[in-house]
């Protein structure tokens, strides 16, 4: 397709996907973190890796931050990502590699330990008051192993009243987004498996808590789309982390592993009025292995961006007619018709029309910025998990 309709360019003028300050430093597998060259050793220095996905593609004009990882004058930092073109966005606690925290941190049975799970919390806030920062993300790594371990029960009533006090100390513009996944580190049960257990949570907290959803959270086979729906129909769909998996939380580069997936996901977003819609923040969430950090995120943004074209393409009035007729296969043709539109050559031009590179992969590839940071950054500590 050469071009696009206007209220599709529109639409996609309008879109922004947060980046996550932690894909710029070394990952890995459960058994090693690999070393590379020119890898941050700072959050400034992750913050001007990120700019450059933004540079390239228009798409990424914000970066979330984890907390102790980003650790730094924050004021300074806020500063430096403007200049360099973007902002901080959300902050990201971290209450899953800490000693103290080896049986529970929100959740643990000695209220000494909740308590200073519960002060890391209030300190996160603190950051995003200094940041500009609207949203505090919450995943917890709680749970058991062998059943009668833990009092299941119990657990969930200490992370109702740990999250509470959290939330009282948010600020009349701030807001507290729950995320959830069905296992690991626990296996026998977490604390958060699943979108219902985040949902009951947040709602008996108020209207400034809401759920993260990250693809790569749910069991195979899950049908995620059905649960977009239903956040964004509920009204508390918050935050939404793109990532892609085969087997489990893989964060694989979004849309690598299922591309079909990711458009049906982004089609109830669309269907749902979640696209564009400032009350709901779309972010990468992704820990790049053997692929190079820049280009694996600028390759995710835009493949959230084809499948959002192509979920934009989708002839609604068409389809909505088939459903009412009873007509499965003619909903499911107009449904495919839109899947298989190759946006790509229209997105190219739309790029050029905006001042930004028809091909931004190889646009980076040509910028010797890769080859200036290996020069550049030689000594000192690389940023990566924990770091």
């Amino acid at each position: 397709m050469s071009t696009l309709p206007q209220d599709v360019l529109d639409q996609l003028e309008k879109q922004a996907i947060e980046l996550p300050s932690w894909a710029f430093g070394n990952s890995g597998t459960r058994f090693k973190v690999f070393q590379t060259p020119g890898t941050p050793r700072d959050p400034f220095e992750k913050i001007s890796d990120a700019s450059q996905v933004h540079k390239l593609t228009g798409l990424a004009p914000t970066v979330a931050l984890h907390i102790p990882w980003d650790l730094s004058d924050f004021g300074d930092l806020r500063k430096h990502a403007e200049d360099h073109g973007v902002e901080l966005g959300t902050i990201n606690s971290n209450t899953f590699q800490d000693d103290d925290y080896k049986f529970g941190a929100l959740t643990h049975e000695d209220a000494k330990i909740r308590r200073k799970a519960i002060d890391h919390h209030l300190a996160c806030i603190d950051v995003m008051d200094k940041t500009g920062s609207r949203d505090l993300k919450i995943w917890l790594a709680e749970g058991s192993n062998y059943p009668g371990q833990a009092d299941m029960r119990g657990r969930q009533d200490r992370l109702n009243d740990s999250l509470h006090t959290i939330y009282d100390r948010l600020g009349d513009d701030q807001r507290l987004v729950l995320e959830y996944k069905f296992f690991e580190p626990s296996f026998y049960h977490t604390d958060v498996p699943d979108w219902g257990t985040s949902y009951a949570q947040v709602a008996s907290l108020g209207d400034k808590a809401l759920v993260c959803l990250d693809t790569g959270h749910h069991a195979p086979g899950t049908n995620i789309e059905f649960i977009v729906m239903q956040l964004l129909r509920l009204g508390k769909l918050g935050s939404f982390d793109f990532n892609s998996r085969f087997y489990a939380d893989d964060d694989l580069i979004v849309g690598s592993a299922d591309p079909f997936q990711l458009f049906r996901i982004v089609f109830e977003v669309v269907r749902g009025g979640g696209l564009n819609n400032p009350d709901v923040q779309f972010m990468l969430d992704q820990c790049h292995n053997v692929e190079n950090k820049i280009l694996g995120q600028t390759r995710s943004v835009l493949n959230v961006q084809e499948m959002t074209a192509r979920a934009l393409l989708v002839d609604t009035e068409a389809l909505r007619e088939a459903q009412i007729a009873g007509d499965p296969l003619k909903a499911h043709e107009v449904f495919m018709n839109a899947f298989y539109t190759d946006v790509r050559p229209a997105l190219a031009a739309w790029r050029e029309g905006r001042g930004l590179p028809a091909d931004p992969m190889q646009a980076y590839l040509d910028s010797g910025y890769q080859e200036k940071i290996e020069a550049e950054r030689v000594g000192g500590q690389q940023a990566g998990w924990g770091a």
